[in-house]
């Protein structure tokens, strides 16, 4: 006897070149972020899920809003396919901003290229990968339903958003603060491998040490900047130790640490440093709290540049937050989510399916701060490392897109369906 799954599958397998022609045609539009002109994308792939029956909100953030985010143009997209009165709406989140591609590519990064059964192409697995993924296990389960005649209530909602780059605040932010959707159960972009139930949080800072420049000739006339964020590196480095001992009881996630990822300061070679800008990042595991740890370090870096003044008379040091992502605590309501990911990962995968955290931050804790239960779960491999993202030659097993697919069109299956 033919299932309801047996007919998602069916689908997704009939129509397969179909999605992966999808996905190309979504890696060929750039969306480099910064600088973050990413209206283009979604006017594209709104065009493109028309031509396939799905009509699209839209829903173009306010000039001044995406500016004091940092971006040019953002404009978020939801496509609401309706399965009957009541029941749950579901929404399926993936964000297309991507990292710019930078140097080191074999093929084009915006040429969605087919090789040894995977696609290359910035965005082809973090995360228009599950733009793919989401529309496509939607598409197969309308299709399904109609031919079983099984019954189904509630909404799925396609989100595609784009500023997860940069924090998420004008994407699944704007969409949530302004009541645009309040969805009961989120599925956000990831990997086929893990369901991701809980990640880390980030704090950025910007600190900038002032000093005095003077002529490399006479140095003592002068404050050097950069002799004093040494010291001040060395303190932070320090810190980053200690971090090593708070360790996390959640399963994939091991200790808060701490980067320091840009630097830039100077005039020129025969110039005392008058100025030096840091950017540091603070990654944060689910039991700390981001007020403690943002007040922590903002304390260490004052302390410190106060017992710098007898080295560096006149130091100034300011510091300046970034960015405050929040981590994601696993919130109760969402086992039904997990236990069918889990469920049909292993059918389809023949594989257990783990439910783990994970070190990165993600749009996700927007959707929990609000009270809605989500996972991560997508396309992609079992780690970033192999997926390439953020790297040259990004690339995704087709056979990852097709099995992750059919998980998601199960799952949403199971939660919209009186019987599967």
């Amino acid at each position: 006897m033919t299932t309801l799954y047996d007919q998602l599958d069916q689908f997704i397998d009939d129509h397969f070149d179909e999605q992966v022609a999808f996905l190309q045609k979504l890696i060929q539009v750039p969306t480099d972020t910064p600088p973050g002109n990413n209206t283009p994308h979604a006017l594209r792939t709104a065009e493109l899920l028309k031509e396939m029956g799905l009509s699209c909100e839209h829903y173009a953030v306010p000039e001044a809003e995406v500016k004091a985010a940092g971006l040019t143009s953002i404009t978020n997209l939801i496509s609401k396919v309706e399965f009957g009165a009541g029941g749950k709406t579901i929404a399926l989140n993936a964000h297309g901003d991507v990292v710019p591609p930078g140097e080191g590519w074999s093929v084009d990064p915006y040429g969605g290229v087919i090789k040894d059964g995977k696609i290359f192409g910035r965005a082809a697995a973090v995360s228009k990968s599950d733009f793919s993924t989401f529309t496509f296990a939607t598409r197969a389960l309308q299709a399904a339903l109609a031919r079983t005649g099984d019954k189904a209530a509630g909404r799925v909602e396609l989100q595609f958003t784009y500023d997860e780059e940069f924090g998420g605040e004008v994407g699944p932010g704007y969409l949530l603060r302004n009541h645009f959707t309040k969805p009961d159960l989120v599925i956000a972009a990831g990997f086929s491998y893990q369901v991701v139930t809980a990640h880390n949080g980030c704090l950025q800072m910007e600190v900038t040490v002032t000093g005095q420049m003077a002529h490399a000739a006479v140095p003592d006339t002068g404050v050097d900047a950069l002799q004093a964020t040494h010291a001040l590196l060395t303190v932070l480095y320090a810190e980053n130790d200690r971090y090593k001992a708070i360790l996390s009881k959640v399963e994939g996630i091991r200790h808060p640490y701490l980067n320091v990822g840009l630097i830039h300061g100077g005039t020129n070679t025969n110039v005392v440093p008058g100025k030096v800008v840091l950017k540091l990042d603070r990654r944060m595991i689910p039991e700390e709290s981001s007020a403690i740890v943002e007040r922590d370090l903002r304390t260490l870096i004052e302390q410190t540049a106060q017992g710098l003044q007898d080295r560096f008379p006149g130091l100034k040091v300011e510091v300046k937050r970034l960015i405050l992502a929040e981590s994601m605590k696993p919130l109760p309501g969402n086992a039904p989510l997990v236990q069918a990911i889990q469920k049909h990962g292993q059918a389809i995968f023949g594989e257990p399916i783990p439910a783990v955290g994970t070190p990165l931050y993600t749009d996700v804790r927007l959707y929990a701060a609000q009270g809605i239960p989500g996972v991560i779960y997508g396309a992609g491999p079992r780690t970033i490392l192999e997926s390439h993202a953020k790297r040259s030659d990004e690339r995704l097993d087709l056979e990852d897109l097709r099995k992750a697919t059919k998980v998601v069109a199960r799952t949403l299956a199971d939660l919209l369906c009186e019987e599967t």
